[in-house]
């Protein structure tokens, strides 16, 4: 059963003529499809603002969910597009720190996000309307997607003390993975050991002492989106052939990855399956009526539903989070002394602020799982639990004994969920499982890192955690679907996401122009998409469409005169003569999407356009990216 929605319609805007929120509607349907959902045309669903769309289901009333660019309570009318939000809520900054200046990431990343947490919403109102939750309507704004997939950062640059300082580290290039060989192919090592680390550098000639700083950078990546390693290892892999740095990996335990082309991805077979069926796998067999959990008071969708989360990292905490913004109880199970990630600086309270920012909402269990008596404590958690989450790696549960027929055993009602890192479908997952699912792995086999790296002219991707968070959104989104099915066909069942269908979500507009499965034109590229210094700042501008480029051209009627190869060019200079600030008052004036690039994250607090979807505390924290009405 993998069309967990097959009769239920959505109604939106498909064939409305592009604007800046293309890529969002698009993302919509495919995913609306993927589910089985009947789609249907509404011709006035999008404005300059945002968009709306209509869910309705056999078993409530119709859901509507308003999608806007800003959040409705900064009442900005400053136009927006994919690439403005990706500045003004510090994602091109994070982005850019390995290279060392502020760019777009190259996806429509946040565009996918808002049209996950988008649907997501709808349903969750749905499911509340079940569960006798009153409201009919939700809404969400593309800023509030964007805070939230920058949440970590945001909260370690705004924390009392040892906040980072965003700005200081970008001014000079950082090598950064993905690493080249010397017959020039770009590939990504991973390990979550520092023995196999070790014991390839030193096979590599390089000191023990060059390869524990390389090991400390290495580890950076994931928390700071930087990975200063010594120059003496990037340099070292550059004068030894690809096959023999993988011969050498797999005799030291290290694993490595070269960075695919997206053309090879969306022609793989295996990737076009995954595509077809969208980033989830549902398991949910009809079954007799089984008690439905429905306590506490329904505030919020999925008030009184109880989650036990075990996961580690983000993808699935991130999902446990989401969980709890919408009202579930969620019991976190950590080892014996707690989840070590607590401790990482910079701390408040006690306790790491990217830790915290995650699992803020959460109360804490320690029991080990590997035991008799902490699997016996698992089995009574879950027969009492709505939803079981967990991201272990592959077979973990098997060998546990906790994966879904042990838990459905005791609690036929329960949701089952696994974060993974490779597959989806249990299919084709065998031979990648060997390799660790991690973010930038995953961004290395599934095109992703190439697709970035052709749009911004770097190597390989970005150590911004794209998939990380996305996923953990996907791994939520999955949950909630689940979770609906379940209080409407009396079932529990299994969701399976990863990081790949993830990715797959990510490129499916390349997809859609290979294919065309879907009844929906893959977004156009926008005509002009840069960021650029001025007198003072850095200014971020995209014209969607010849129309806005055209009013660009008109705003500088000097520009080009008449010719238009050296626009560019022309621009760069006029642009020098004032401040970022100046000039995006005035593009904004005339209806051309630009903003100023927020560099350090410590200011987005004094941005009146996004304020209001962040909450100062002893670190700014996003706070809940829905609405409900």
């Amino acid at each position: 059963m993998n069309h967990p929605l097959q009769n239920c319609m959505i109604t939106g805007p498909w064939e409305s003529p592009a604007s800046n929120f293309s890529a969002s509607i698009f993302s919509l349907f495919y995913q609306a499809c993927a589910l089985g959902m009947k789609v249907k045309h509404a011709p006035n669903g999008v404005d300059e603002a945002g968009f709306s769309f209509v869910l309705e289901t056999p078993v409530t009333t119709p859901v509507t969910c308003e999608v806007t660019a800003w959040d409705p309570g900064s009442r900005s009318n400053n136009p927006a597009s994919e690439s403005i939000l990706q500045a003004a809520c510090g994602l091109m900054s994070v982005h850019g720190r390995a290279s060392g200046k502020a760019q777009p990431l190259g996806l429509n990343y946040v565009s996918t996000l808002t049209a996950a947490l988008a649907l997501q919403g709808a349903v969750a109102t749905a499911l509340g309307q079940l569960r006798g939750f009153p409201h009919a309507r939700t809404s969400i704004s593309m800023a509030s997607a964007a805070l939230l997939s920058a949440s970590q950062y945001i909260a370690d640059a705004t924390v009392d003390a040892m906040g980072e300082n965003l700005s200081s580290a970008t001014k000079n290039r950082i090598p950064a993975p993905p690493f080249v060989s010397a017959d020039g192919v770009v590939f990504e090592l991973e390990t979550l050991n520092a023995e196999p680390w070790l014991k390839f550098w030193t096979r590599m000639g390089i000191s023990a002492a060059l390869a524990g700083a390389g090991w400390t950078a290495f580890l950076l990546r994931y928390a700071k989106a930087i990975a200063p390693l010594p120059d003496e290892l990037t340099h070292a892999l550059t004068q030894v052939a690809y096959q023999d740095i993988a011969e050498l990996c797999s005799q030291t335990g290290l694993s490595i990855c070269p960075v695919q082309t997206m053309a090879d991805r969306i022609s793989d077979e295996p990737l076009k399956y995954e595509w077809l069926n969208g980033p989830w796998s549902f398991a949910m067999p009809v079954a007799a009526a089984v008690a439905q959990h429905s306590r506490g008071h329904r505030e919020l969708p999925l008030s009184g539903l109880t989650v036990v989360e075990s996961c580690r990292r983000i993808q699935g905490p991130l999902a446990g989070h989401l969980l709890a913004l919408l009202g579930a109880e969620v019991i976190r199970i950590e080892p014996p002394g707690g989840d070590p990630l607590r401790g990482m600086p910079p701390l408040a309270d006690g306790c790491s602020v990217r830790f915290d920012a995650l699992n803020r909402h959460k109360t804490i269990r320690e029991i080990d799982i590997k035991s008799t008596a902490g699997r016996s404590e698992i089995l009574e958690l879950a027969r009492n639990a709505d939803v079981f989450l967990h991201n272990w790696a592959p077979d973990k549960a098997a060998q546990l004994r906790l994966d879904a027929a042990d838990l459905t055993a005791v609690n036929p009602a329960l949701v089952y969920a696994h974060a993974a890192g490779w597959s989806s479908n249990g299919g084709f997952s065998s031979r990648l499982n060997t390799l660790p699912g991690t973010d930038f792995m995953v961004q290395a086999y599934s095109g992703v890192a190439h697709k970035i790296s052709q749009a911004c002219g770097t190597r390989g991707g970005t150590l911004f955690t794209v998939l990380d968070v996305l996923g953990g959104v996907i791994a939520a989104q999955g949950i909630t679907i689940g979770l609906f099915n379940r209080f409407r066909n009396h079932t529990g069942g299994k969701v399976t996401s990863s990081l790949l269908s993830t990715a797959t979500l990510l490129c499916s507009e390349d997809f859609q122009r290979q294919h065309r499965f879907f009844g929906i034109n893959a977004p156009a590229a926008s005509r002009l998409n840069n960021v650029y210094p001025t007198k003072q700042g850095m200014l971020a501008i995209e014209c969607c469409d010849e129309a806005m480029l055209q009013r660009l051209f008109r705003l500088f009627d000097k520009l080009i005169d008449g010719q238009r190869i050296d626009a560019q060019e022309r621009l760069r200079e006029i642009l020098l003569t004032d401040g970022a600030q100046e000039w995006a008052a005035l593009l904004q004036q005339a209806g051309i999407p630009a903003t100023v690039v927020i560099e350090d994250l410590a200011g987005l607090h004094d941005c009146p356009q996004i304020r209001s979807a962040l909450s100062r505390g002893s670190y700014t924290q996003v706070i809940t990216p829905w609405s409900f009405l």
